[in-house]
Parts: structure tokens; sequence; C-alpha cells
């Protein structure tokens, strides 16, 4: 690890010239992860986030990440925005950590890796997710015991109704279970930048089920971030199938929040089912579980289904269109709802 922490790479902000590179009549199954072959009218490369001052989205435009998180029904008869400036910068040194500014358009997954190159603590267990850097704190991702907002300071955002850049910092992003502010006011904002303090140090989060074992199996009994990443990389390759050879948006469908009472009654009919306390009283349940006991893993319809490795993970194996697979999403909710009583609601957005 580094002595002083403190690193930078320099932005790259603005090194289009104009910043803005235009395509009509854009083909977009390369820029969603479920690879469905939609097309947008317009669509529009954003390098240098100050264009927006002359030239803003407009109402109807829809802004893109990295296309992890997104589900085309059809072709998209509008403009899209997508995010893609570059840069990773030290912005000061604090108590056990640096605040570090990461442009929008940078991959999560590399900037993960970048953290734990330069000694940093934290993010490792949110390795290996695919998406942008600023459509982290939207969706507020979490894996294996740690969810982003932990980590972020605060958000800058462009305002698409004030006209102007906003910062948002922690307590005012309203974070939540893969919520928070920028997904509930939906069309409001555009996030440019993420503010992250990272620490230097600290304790691993070793608590999710299988994260112990994984290490024992490594035989490291004194885990440092890296070999906590190399083990949460592994459990995610064996249990998710890789975007790059089968087409997914990781788990489609959110682990459903219940009352205590609600968990405990479920349970009662179910015993095998998986509840997860929460600080709040409620209780958290397995949607994979809840997928897997209605005959959902590895279940398809022509191209579109769910992966033999999880249930929770809709596939394209292969020209499955966008109305294919929000059908057999359907046809899973409706499952779930007629044996349970449970709606199942979708992680990703539905265009």
């Amino acid at each position: 690890m580094r002595g002083d922490c403190m690193v930078s790479r320099q932005t790259q902000d603005g090194d289009k010239g104009t910043g803005l590179e235009v395509c009509r009549d854009a083909e977009l199954s390369a820029l969603n992860t479920l690879a469905v072959p939609v097309r947008a009218t317009r669509l529009l490369r954003v390098s240098d986030p100050r264009l927006f001052e002359a030239q803003p989205p407009r109402d109807g435009d829809l802004v893109l990440g990295g296309g992890s998180n997104v589900l085309f029904r059809a072709d998209f008869p509008g403009s899209i925005w997508l995010m893609v400036n570059r840069g990773i910068e030290g912005v000061s040194r604090e108590e056990n950590g640096d605040l570090i500014r990461v442009a929008a358009g940078e991959n999560w997954d590399a900037f993960v890796r970048w953290s734990l190159e330069q000694g940093y603590h934290g993010l490792e267990n949110l390795i290996l997710i695919p998406g942008s850097v600023g459509a982290a704190p939207i969706q507020n991702i979490g894996a294996y015991g740690v969810e982003v907002e932990r980590f972020i300071r605060s958000v800058t955002v462009w305002d698409r109704r004030a006209r102007q850049f906003r910062e948002f910092s922690h307590p005012e992003c309203a974070f939540d279970y893969r919520d928070s502010r920028f997904k509930r006011e939906r069309d409001a904002f555009v996030v440019t930048h993420v503010n992250f303090h990272l620490p230097c140090s600290g304790e691993p989060a070793l608590e999710y089920a299988g994260v112990r074992e994984e290490l024992a199996a490594m035989g490291i009994d004194r885990p440092e971030p890296r070999a906590v990443a190399r083990a949460v990389e592994a459990i995610r390759r064996r249990k998710l199938p890789d975007p790059a050879r089968l087409s997914n948006a990781g788990s489609f469908f959110k682990n459903p929040v219940v009352s205590a009472a609600r968990a405990a009654a479920l349970q009662a009919d179910h015993a095998a089912l998986p509840v997860f306390p929460l600080p709040d009283g409620g209780c958290k349940l397995s949607a994979a579980w809840l997928l897997e006991q209605c005959g959902l893993k590895g279940w398809r319809r022509g191209a579109a289904g769910f992966a033999e490795q999880h249930a929770l993970v809709l596939v394209n194996h292969g020209g499955a269109t966008g109305a294919e697979l929000w059908a057999a999403a359907q046809e899973a909710m409706a499952r779930v709802e007629a044996e349970f009583g449970l709606r199942l609601e979708p992680e990703p957005r539905i265009v």
C-alpha cells in the first residue's frame, strides 16, 4: 500500500473538442448488457458535461450509463445521451482516507480494480459489477454485504429542471436499498461525477455467506482487500453468467422487503425460506430462492429465460427481443405472486 495513499489520474473531460459526438439512427445492442437489438433516433456521446450549459437534454431524452441496468422493450423514438467522460483525481487527504473524484463515464469494475492497486480499502466486495461509475449511486449498487453509498461523500449532477450543476451531499442523496433520490426522481438529474471517500485501512466485510469459506479454501485467514476481491470474483464467476458471454443485466429483481410478521408467516409455510432481519425491524427475503422454488432456474422460452447458475438473472440466449425478455420477466413475477403472494420488483429500468 502506498504510504501517502493519495493518487491521481488526470481528468480527460473536454478532450474531444466540443465534448459531444452525435450518431443518428443508432443501433444499441452493444450499449446494453442484455444485447437487445433496438435503435434510437439519436445517440449523443458526452465526454465533457459542461456542454449541458449550452445544450442540455430535453424532456423525454434518456441518459444512459453502461447499459447494465436497463431493458429496452422496443426502439427508442428520441435522443439517448451516453456519458463517456473519463477521469479519476485525488481531491484531498482526509482522516484514514482520501477524497477521490471520479467521472460518471468510468467503468465501475475498472475503478474498483484501480482502487485496489492504489491500496484503498472498501470496494473489494463490489468487484466485477458491470456498469459505469455514474450509475452506481443511482442504483446504490451492492453485493456481498456492502453497498456503495457507504463510500460516497457526494454526487455531482446536472439538474435538468434548474438547468445548472448541483452537488448533493450523502444525506441529500437519500440512499436506500437499491434506491436513491436519483432513481426516484428518475429524469430530473444527470450524474456527471461521484466523489468517494476511500479508506486507507479498515476491516474487510466478510459476513456475507460464502466469502469466509472462499477465503479459507484459498488458504487465507487474515485477508487484505485484494484477497477479498479475488474471493468475491471467484464466487461471482461461479454463480453468475458473464455478460460478455451470455447477455444479462445481473440480478433482475430486488430482494423483497417485508414486515417481520409477514416474514414469519411465510417461513411458517416455507421453512427453508431465507430471511434476513434488517435494522429497521423489517426483513429481506431471497428473490433467488423464491424464483427457484417456482421452477425458474434455467427456465427459458425461446431465447429469453433465466440463468442455469442463478434464478435471479434474466438472460438473452441470443436474438431475444426486449418484448420477449420482458414477457419472461412478467411470467416469473406472476409465478412468484401466485405461489407466495409477493410481487417482485425489477431492478433495471424498463424502457
